[in-house]
């Protein structure tokens, strides 16, 4: 199955050429990049957030094998949804779907259903793509997730499963946490919020960051693929989070009333 690009053209361009341009625009990668266990990267429209997410990707060593954790923020599929087989298309041609990765997280957690709808009009995965593709090339290989549960246990439980599969299947997989922060509030309390959420995950501290959200009434749509994911990295011996860069909307907008914010965070 080849699932076609639902965002092309409207949160990153369409054309390979210009997307290459925007894509080096946004990368420079380090000298001596970092093994990581997971990232949270932002998942806006790249003229808003693709510097945050370049500058997250420029740290890092990325593997050939990643799983790619996201929002459902379309409503389609089961509450836990993968995409086990096929490909997926970007301007920069296909990237490929892990299967064997695929195939041993369905069985290591009983609530992942295989399901294509959820991922058909879903951004919040395809974004990182390019990223991905430029980054690592021809050889990077994916597991698609879409997570539309706030049950704290269905979180953890497939953190929990990942990191019993990582080890034997896929040792130097990455975990990837696309997400956005708070929402449409003005930027100045959006910042305070944020501030909140993103020192639990500095701290490694998945259930921390699962109650400060709800507490707070931080808007932050991809908590649950960031709670997975710590989880994961705790158990996988992760010892350090670093916030590479936070933004909001509002530097490239101006619009100070409702914006978003975006942060690129590193796990190792």
């Amino acid at each position: 199955m080849l699932r076609m690009p639902a965002v092309s053209g409207r949160f990153y361009p369409g054309d390979s050429a210009e997307l290459q341009k925007a894509v080096e625009s946004y990368v420079a990668p380090a000298p001596h990049p970092i093994k990581t266990i997971g990232l949270v990267v932002p998942h806006a429209g790249y003229m808003y957030s693709g510097h945050v997410a370049g500058a997250v990707y420029s740290r890092i060593d990325l593997p050939a094998r990643n799983i790619v954790l996201c929002p459902n923020h379309t409503g389609f599929g089961p509450p836990l949804s993968i995409m086990k087989s096929g490909a997926w298309r970007t301007p920069f041609g296909e990237i490929q779907i892990d299967e064997e990765l695929c195939d041993a997280l369905i069985t290591a957690d009983p609530y992942l259903q295989d399901d294509a709808e959820a991922h058909r009009f879903e951004h919040a995965i395809e974004v990182q793509l390019p990223f991905m593709q430029h980054m690592g090339g021809s050889s990077v290989k994916f597991v698609p997730i879409t997570i539309g549960t706030g049950n704290l246990q269905q979180l953890q439980a497939l953190g929990r499963a990942i990191a019993a599969v990582i080890p034997s299947v896929a040792p130097s997989a990455l975990m990837v946490a696309s997400s956005d922060m708070n929402h449409y509030e003005s930027d100045a309390i959006t910042r305070v919020k944020d501030k909140k959420a993103i020192d639990q995950i500095l701290a490694l501290n998945p259930e921390g960051l699962y109650e400060v959200v709800r507490r707070e009434n931080i808007s932050m749509c991809g908590y649950g693929p960031t709670v997975s994911m710590l989880t994961a990295a705790n158990v996988l011996g992760a010892s350090k989070a670093e916030l590479v860069k936070y933004a909001t909307s509002a530097d490239v907008s101006l619009d100070f009333d409702r914006v978003v914010g975006y942060a690129g965070i590193t796990v190792s």
